[in-house]
């Protein structure tokens, strides 16, 4: 049996939780929470398996829950969220501060049709994620400085053109927060743009906001990648990969796709990968964060071998060690670190030489 708390405090969406939970025998609900403070006193009693989190609470928010909640008994939790930008933003901070992942609420239209579904698919994936320790708003609160990074004896390769042209980053379970860690991590002065796939199991709608609250995380210039934009007037940018869209270059320019997905994935890392590999070679930096699957890892390996420098995140730091995992048994990737530490190794490859 999975045991799951629900964290909500409208009654009518409990039951429509406790409804689509009840059709499944595997999943039983040990207790349910109207407001946050609750909801932390029973993780702490009843020690469930896997939470529904709601963010727009009564009293403490679902943000300073789950916060709580993962710095003293970390548990799997399913953001179970609305489409307003403000829930929106906490729910990307919920993220960054060890959710698992974000679902969407019913909207009341035809896509919630297979909702208690994805609802039940979700929750048993989510409660086989061994979550970590996350001291408390380490990533939840924009007045918070990011550490720099400590030097380690990594040796780097230098590209023979004595920069990178491009950075090309891909995530999944876990992204945002890695994701951020390693752009904050960045030397101000690194100005080689860096083209990122961050997979979002979300609406259009959550993954659109995605780019600004990156943005006000990191304070970088932050924004989703439009079809045909020269790499060489990308400097300084980190571009996302738009929602369902595949993200390549080509000849040196920016290319989205709605092809086929690949590992079950649009966008997809491998997509970037290859394409980088094809296009930059050793001119190129290749990263692979946390996440559940493969994509990127066989994209890795390509970038390797076409000469670049590639890295995947370590599994101590990693929410779920599944894509970095592949890459590091394949042989893909030539260094293995936690997010900071990747980006300290790009600042040495620093400054970039565009050959397009």
């Amino acid at each position: 049996m999975t045991r799951v708390l629900i964290v909500e405090d409208s009654a009518t969406m409990r039951y429509h939780l406790r409804e689509a939970l009840q059709a499944d025998p595997q999943l039983e609900i040990v207790g349910e929470a109207a407001d946050g403070e609750r909801a932390v006193q029973m993780v702490a009693r009843l020690r469930p398996d896997v939470i529904t989190m709601d963010m727009m609470l009564p009293g403490i928010s679902g943000l300073a829950a789950t916060e709580q909640i993962m710095a003293e008994h970390p548990t799997p939790i399913l953001v179970v969220s609305s489409a307003d930008r403000e829930e929106l933003f906490s729910t990307y901070n919920a993220l960054a501060a060890g959710a698992v992942d974000v679902m969407e609420k019913p909207r009341g239209d035809d896509s919630d049709a297979d909702w208690a579904v994805r609802l039940r698919t979700s929750l048993r994936m989510v409660a086989r994620i061994r979550v970590i320790t996350h001291p408390r708003a380490r990533l939840g609160r924009r007045d918070v400085p990011p550490t720099p990074a400590a030097p380690v004896p990594v040796p780097v390769r230098v590209p023979s053109s004595g920069g990178l042209a491009v950075v090309a980053v891909g995530a999944s379970t876990g992204g945002p927060a890695a994701l951020t860690e390693l752009i904050r991590g960045l030397s101000p002065s690194f100005s080689t743009p860096v083209l990122a796939v961050q997979h979002i199991a979300a609406s259009e709608q959550f993954a659109e906001a995605f780019s600004d609250w990156l943005a006000g995380q990191t304070r970088r210039d932050v924004r989703y990648a439009r079809d045909g934009t020269p790499i060489s007037r990308a400097a300084g940018q980190i571009l996302l990969a738009p929602p369902d869209r595949h993200l390549y270059v080509r000849d040196g320019l920016l290319r989205l796709s709605s092809g086929p997905p690949r590992h079950s994935c649009r966008p997809s890392v491998d997509v970037l990968f290859e394409s980088v590999a094809d296009d930059y070679g050793a001119g190129a930096a290749g990263c692979l964060l946390t996440g559940m699957g493969r994509d990127g890892a066989s994209g890795l390996l390509q970038m390797r071998h076409r000469g670049a420098v590639t890295f995947a995140q370590d599994e101590h730091s990693c929410t779920v060690y599944g894509m970095p995992r592949e890459a590091a048994l394949m042989g893909a990737a030539v260094h293995v670190l936690p997010p900071s530490r990747i980006a300290a190794r790009l600042s040495e490859l620093h400054p970039a030489t565009v050959r397009r």
